[in-house]
């Protein structure tokens, strides 16, 4: 290969890794001053038009996406020479195989990085994408810039639309982590072939193992003794040979592993979805985040913020809700949305999210908790379902109007809570007069000082 120093306005800087069909560079930017990953197809490959279509598939696949759980692609070109390349956003803090060299993971970290995962695939998915070679050096951590981290699903080289994977003749996949159905020439294959392959994820990570040929993998109990039944029973069932056994979605699957890295299964989802209805104030909102339908996906996370740092931006994982709360608050983040059915509103899937620092005791107004919660209504009227709420046991103090240059509402405070803190529900529209979007903001907080103002002037709603 011809030495390289710069591609188009990106200044190499060292090789990342390469592959059979392609080299990727870390690079630097200039014009934007940030890092960025430089995909550049082999020499020896160039001339093959097929290789090179593929090559572009994978670009445009991950542009389609179009999710921030799956690597952006921002620039594509040619080098002099004619090969292609693309541009895509840089993951610095290395992939899962990274966090396996030291071997198995504690258990809650690997079902909560599993389902990160199932979620990512559950993102391709929704954009008419099956990958087809899931594995632990295909998902990435990225570092945001607010220091918290981010999942993405990498590399899609092997991916098709659903509509060709329907109709696939050629084998594929990663042995270890490739279903049956992948295997085989002129096996047609859906979105759980990638349930197949997340299964193999979640089993290395727990395990330290990659799982055997499908239908000969060792029970993950044999190779790890502390690992509970119903983990175990989750991973087989994504494992399952016959894909009609599997997890149906692997946003199901995801559902199921964030029950059992909370500690609760889906029995206990379901209990709580059935009191919903009795439910008031801080229990109710949390009890429709944590517990109705798709909101029940929500993704527990550790926050990582620079030091010294007085606040901390947290965003849901649409990235339309931005929202600034005081930096000891941000250790978990439940980020994948909200069903605004819990406030009263139409039932659906709305973007939302809810951080604290013990997200555990949310819905319990006598642990002391400090958080904040932030929901989008897409239909209905927040100001009067907020004017609604009560909660039993604390003193209402005050409503009061807030008002600056994006929202306008109705702030509610509620003190001398059971906890000895306070709880406020704020019911917000566009300051601009507009209907939409209607955003409904609860805090809970211990000690003096009220954050809210802060918070609801730093909310940003896309």
């Amino acid at each position: 290969m011809h030495s390289l120093e710069r591609i188009g306005r990106y200044r190499l800087q060292r090789r990342l890794g390469s592959g059979a069909f392609a080299t990727v560079w870390l690079a630097h930017d200039d014009e934007l001053q940030a890092p960025v990953a430089v995909k550049v197809l082999a020499e020896n490959w160039a001339h093959r038009l097929d290789i090179r279509d593929r090559f572009l598939s994978e670009a445009r696949l991950l542009r389609r996406a179009g999710s921030s759980r799956v690597v952006q692609v921002y620039d594509i070109g040619e080098l002099p020479d004619g090969r292609p390349y693309f541009v895509m956003e840089y993951a610095d803090a290395g992939t899962l195989a990274d966090l396996l060299a030291d071997g198995p993971l504690p258990v809650p970290q690997a079902l909560t990085l599993t389902a990160l995962a199932a979620r990512s695939a559950a993102a391709l998915h929704e954009a008419g994408i099956v990958h087809r070679d899931i594995k632990p050096t295909n998902v990435l951590l990225h570092t945001a810039p607010d220091g918290g981290r981010r999942l993405l699903l990498a590399d899609l080289g092997l991916a098709k639309s659903l509509a060709q994977a329907s109709v696939l003749t050629l084998a594929a996949g990663s042995a270890g982590y490739q279903p049956p159905e992948q295997a085989e020439p002129g096996e047609g294959i859906d979105a759980r072939a990638d349930v197949y392959s997340l299964g193999a994820v979640g089993y290395e990570l727990v395990t330290g193992t990659v799982p055997g040929s499908p239908g000969k993998v060792v029970p993950p109990r044999r190779l790890r003794p502390d690992l509970g039944e119903d983990v175990e029973r989750a991973l087989l069932r994504a494992l399952e040979p016959d894909r009609e056994r599997r997890w149906p979605s692997a946003q199901a699957f995801a559902q199921e592993l964030e029950g059992l890295a909370a500690g609760s299964g889906t029995r206990r989802v379901k209990r709580l979805d059935g009191v919903r209805g009795r439910l008031s104030g801080v229990t109710l909102v949390v009890a429709g985040v944590l517990a109705a339908g798709v909101a029940a996906a929500a993704v527990t996370l550790v926050l990582h913020r620079p030091a010294g740092a007085q606040e901390a931006t947290v965003r849901d994982a649409t990235g339309r809700v931005t929202v600034e709360v005081p930096a000891g608050w941000a250790r978990e983040l439940r980020d994948s949305g909200w069903d605004p059915h819990a406030l009263g509103l139409p039932a659906g899937h709305a973007p939302g999210l809810v951080v604290a620092d013990r997200l555990a005791d949310w819905s319990d107004l006598k642990a002391p908790v400090n958080g904040v919660f932030v929901g989008v209504g897409e239909s209905g009227d927040v100001a009067a379902r907020v004017a609604a709420l009560a909660h039993p046991g604390c003193h209402h103090a005050a409503d009061r109007a807030f008002a600056d240059a994006r929202w306008r509402g109705t702030v509610r405070t509620w003190t001398a809570c059971p906890d000895g803190g306070s709880v406020t529900e704020s019911a917000l529209r566009p300051a601009t007069g507009s209907a939409r979007p209607q955003v409904y903001v609860q805090v809970r907080g211990q000690g003096d000082g009220d954050p809210t103002d802060g918070i609801l002037r730093s909310l940003r709603v896309g």
